[in-house]
């Protein structure tokens, strides 16, 4: 079956029967992958209730029908599990903690965690507020995890 080059959407093909149940699996898999959303992840097992429309990142050492989909993102449709590879540079958001992770090419990168401001000979409370205002602000677009 013809499909796109980045994420191997379906595509109709000419003269194609049931052009629907194609154009519908296309629009379910894009219905999770604009603004990817997870659940959590990476991890190994597959949820025991998954929500349909969720998606979870499937982890190393991955688990009973997740087997073999290392990394991919995984969707539940009401026609059960659909896997979706990564490419490099694709990113997600995870629900748990509102971190937004990146595909590097080879795994999932999460980002660092930063400490506030502390220690010195000199305090510069001035300083310290602009550094905490910036932490802040670097963790509500899920950039950063503070530690």
């Amino acid at each position: 079956m013809p499909a796109t080059p980045r994420f191997s959407l379906p595509l109709l093909a000419m003269a194609q029967a049931q052009k629907e149940v194609t154009h519908n699996e296309a629009l379910t898999l894009l219905d999770a992958l604009v603004h990817a959303v997870i659940e959590a992840g990476p991890q190994a097992d597959p949820p025991a209730t998954p929500v349909e429309g969720c998606c979870w990142l499937v982890g190393p050492d991955a688990t009973a029908a997740w087997a073999g989909k290392e990394d991919a993102v995984a969707i539940w449709t009401s026609g059960g599990w659909r896997f979706v590879l990564p490419r490099a540079a694709m990113r997600v958001s995870r629900l748990a903690d509102g971190a937004s992770l990146r595909f590097d090419g080879e795994s999932w990168i999460e980002p660092p965690s930063i400490a506030g401001a502390a220690g010195g000979s000199t305090i510069d409370s001035e300083a310290r507020s602009v550094l905490a205002a910036l932490i802040l602000l670097l963790e509500a677009h899920g950039l950063l995890i503070s530690g």
